[in-house]
C-alpha cells in the first residue's frame, strides 16, 4: 500500500534558479534520480524556470516590399495568438528595426535617416510619407491603411533588470499579462501599426549587419534601447525580406560602391550598361556559385574589392558570416550559463520556394542576361529564389546559411518564402518554435503520493520564491492558488500542483502538459501572478516535495 510508504518518505529540495516568471522544464535531457528503499538524503534537483522571449524583427523597408508588409501586417494576429495562448502566456518583449543602413547611392537617392539597428515603434499612420519611393510613383501606404486603424499609440512606462526608473522604451511588451500599451490595444493591432517599415529605405539591404546592430545596441547601457535583452530570456530573431544581404565593409564602401563615381564595378552586373550600382552588387560581392552541382549550388564567400577571395576578414567586401554568427553565438553561450538547454532561434521569411519546407532545396538561375538590362538576372545578378503576384524575390544564400546555423533540435527548417500570398503559416510556425522552448514546469523526480485514498496524486511540497529588492535578499512562501487558480488576498503569486496525467480526476484545472507525461515525471507546477503584478527582477523559486522511494509505483513512465 502506497500509505505504509509515507515513513520512508525522503525530501528534494529543488536547487534555486532565476525565475522572471514562471517555471518551465528543460527541454534537454535531465540527470536522472536513482532511488532505492533506503535512500534517506538526496541531492536538489535544478528545476528550468522560463517564460520570457526577447524577438527581434528585422523588416526590409526597400522599395519592393509594399505588398510583402500588407502581408505581414494582415496576419501578425498569427503569432500573436501562439504566444498569448492560455497554455504558453509567454512574457515577451518585441522589437522591430530595418534593413537599412544606408551608403553613398542611397543617400543620393535621398535617404538620409537610416535606423542601422534602432528600433522603431510609432504608428505607421504618423510616417505615411515612407510608403513612397524616392524617384519612382511607388505607392505602399495601403500596406499601413488597410490593417492600422491608430494614428498614435502611447506607449506605457516600464521598467527594465537594469533600470528600476519607469520609462518609454522602443518596444512593445506583454509581462503576466500586463502591456506597455494603452488600454483597449491589443498587441495584435499594435504589430499591424508598428510593423509596416515603409518603402523608402535604403535598396543595398543590410540585413544581418541591422541585427548585429540592433542587439549590440540592447546590449550597452545609455543606449534608447538598453535593457531590451534580458538575461534569462530566449532570444528570437526574424528576417522579412525579398533580398540578399548587404552588409557591406564599412572600411571599403567607397571603393566597391564608389564615392561621386563609379567605385571599380567589379561586383556591378552590366557595368558598360549602367551607371549606378543595382543590388547586384550584393550578391556579387558575397556568393560563389557552381552551376554543375545539382543543389546548393551557391554559397558565402568572402572577396576582396577586385572579385578575388580572401581570408582576411578586413579585406572582405561583406563583412564576413563568420562575424554575426560568433556574435549570437556569444549570445547564446551567455544563455547557457543560466540555463544549458537555451537556444537562440532565428527565422527568416525570404526568397525560397514555397514548398521549401518540404523540399529543403534552393536552384539558383545563372545571371545576368546581358542581351536584356531590364531582366530580373541583370538588375540582381542571379534568377529569382521565388515569383508569385505578391513578391519576386532574391535566393537568401548568406541569409540561409546564418539561419540554419541556429537550427533547434529535430527542427528542419527555419525559413519561409517570402512569395506566399499568405504569411500566416509562417508567422505561426514561427512562434510555435518559440513555444516549443516554454516548456511546462515539470518536476523532475518522482513525488511521492501522501494519501493513497484521495483522488490523483496528493503531493506534499513547499515553493519559496526569494528576490532581493537592492536592499537586500528577501524570501517569500508561495501559497497554493485557491479556486480556479485565483492568487490569494494578501499575494501577489501562488502556485497550482498538477497531477492528472489521462484524465482520471473530475477537474481539468489539474491536467498535466503532455512534454512532462513524455519524461515520466508525474508531477507540474503552475505559477499564477496577480494580474498586472511582473514578478520581481531576478526572482527565484525553490521547491520542496516529498519524494517517493519507489519510483516503479509512484512513476510508472519513468525508464527503468
Amino acid at each position: 500500500m502506497r500509505a505504509s510508504l509515507i515513513a520512508r518518505l525522503s525530501l528534494l529540495t529543488a536547487t534555486t534558479v532565476a525565475l522572471p516568471t514562471l517555471l518551465a522544464c528543460l527541454d534537454h535531457p535531465l540527470k536522472r534520480v536513482e532511488y532505492d528503499a533506503t535512500q534517506e538524503d538526496m541531492e536538489g534537483i535544478q528545476i528550468e524556470v522560463n517564460k520570457d522571449v526577447d524577438i527581434l524583427f528585422v523588416v526590409d523597408n526597400s522599395g519592393s516590399m509594399g505588398e510583402e508588409q500588407a502581408n505581414l501586417s494582415e496576419n501578425f494576429g498569427n503569432f500573436v495568438s501562439v504566444l498569448e495562448a492560455d497554455d504558453v502566456k509567454a512574457n515577451y518583449r518585441l522589437g522591430i528595426t530595418t534593413t537599412d543602413d544606408s551608403n553613398y547611392w542611397c543617400k543620393g537617392a535621398g535617404v538620409s535617416d537610416a535606423e542601422s539597428g534602432q528600433f522603431v515603434l510609432s504608428s505607421c499612420r504618423s510616417r505615411l510619407g515612407d510608403f513612397y519611393f524616392s524617384g519612382d510613383d511607388t505607392d505602399a501606404e495601403t500596406a499601413c491603411t488597410d490593417f492600422c486603424e491608430l494614428d498614435n499609440i502611447e506607449i506605457q512606462p516600464t521598467t527594465t533588470d537594469d533600470d528600476p526608473n519607469p520609462s518609454v522604451r522602443p518596444w512593445l511588451e506583454n509581462i503576466e499579462g500586463a502591456t506597455n500599451l494603452p488600454d483597449g490595444v491589443t498587441t495584435t493591432q499594435a504589430l499591424q501599426c508598428f510593423g509596416p517599415q515603409g518603402i523608402n529605405g535604403c535598396g543595398f539591404e543590410s540585413h544581418l549587419e541591422s541585427m548585429w546592430k540592433a542587439l549590440r545596441l540592447a546590449r550597452m547601457s545609455g543606449q534608447n534601447q538598453s535593457g531590451f535583452l534580458r538575461d534569462n530570456a530566449i532570444l528570437s530573431i526574424v528576417f522579412v525580406t525579398d533580398e540578399a544581404d548587404c552588409s557591406f565593409n564599412r572600411e571599403l564602401q567607397n571603393t566597391v560602391f564608389g564615392e561621386e563615381g563609379v567605385g571599380n564595378q567589379a561586383f556591378w552586373s552590366l557595368p558598360d550598361v549602367q551607371q549606378s550600382p543595382t543590388s547586384a552588387v550584393c550578391w556579387n560581392a558575397g556568393v560563389s556559385c557552381d552551376f554543375g552541382l545539382d543543389s546548393d549550388q551557391c554559397s558565402s564567400i568572402n572577396l576582396d574589392v577586385d572579385g578575388n577571395e580572401t581570408s582576411d576578414d578586413e579585406l572582405a567586401s561583406l563583412y564576413p558570416l563568420s562575424k554575426y554568427t560568433t556574435f549570437v553565438e556569444d549570445i547564446e553561450a551567455d544563455k547557457k550559463v543560466r540555463n544549458p538547454g537555451q537556444e537562440v532561434i532565428v527565422s527568416a521569411i525570404a526568397g525560397v520556394p514555397e514548398n521549401y519546407p518540404e523540399i529543403q532545396q534552393l536552384s539558383y538561375a545563372e545571371g545576368p542576361d546581358a542581351t536584356n538590362p531590364d531582366s530580373f538576372q541583370a538588375k540582381f545578378g542571379i534568377g529569382q529564389g521565388c515569383s508569385s503576384q505578391v513578391a519576386e524575390a532574391v535566393p537568401p544564400v548568406r541569409l540561409r546559411e546564418f539561419a540554419e546555423t541556429f537550427l533547434v533540435g529535430d527542427d528542419d527548417n527555419n525559413l519561409f518564402s517570402v512569395c506566399s500570398t499568405d504569411y500566416g503559416p509562417a508567422l505561426g510556425a514561427i512562434a510555435e518554435s518559440i513555444r516549443d522552448q516554454l516548456k511546462p514546469a515539470c518536476m523532475p523526480a518522482c513525488v511521492a503520493d501522501t494519501d493513497a485514498v484521495g483522488e490523483g496524486l496528493q503531493p506534499l511540497c513547499t515553493l519559496t520564491q526569494t528576490s532581493n529588492d537592492g536592499s537586500g535578499t528577501i524570501d517569500e512562501n508561495i501559497p497554493e492558488c485557491g479556486d480556479g487558480g485565483s492568487v490569494p488576498e494578501g499575494a501577489d503569486v501562488c502556485f497550482v500542483n498538477l497531477v492528472d496525467q489521462n484524465g482520471t480526476t473530475a477537474s481539468e484545472d489539474d491536467d498535466m502538459q503532455q512534454a512532462c507525461i513524455d519524461e515520466g515525471w508525474n508531477l507540474e507546477f503552475r505559477v499564477n501572478r496577480r494580474e498586472g503584478v511582473p514578478a520581481p527582477g531576478g526572482a527565484q523559486v525553490s521547491a520542496t516535495c516529498q519524494l517517493s522511494p519507489n519510483k516503479i509505483v509512484d512513476c510508472p513512465g519513468l525508464p527503468a
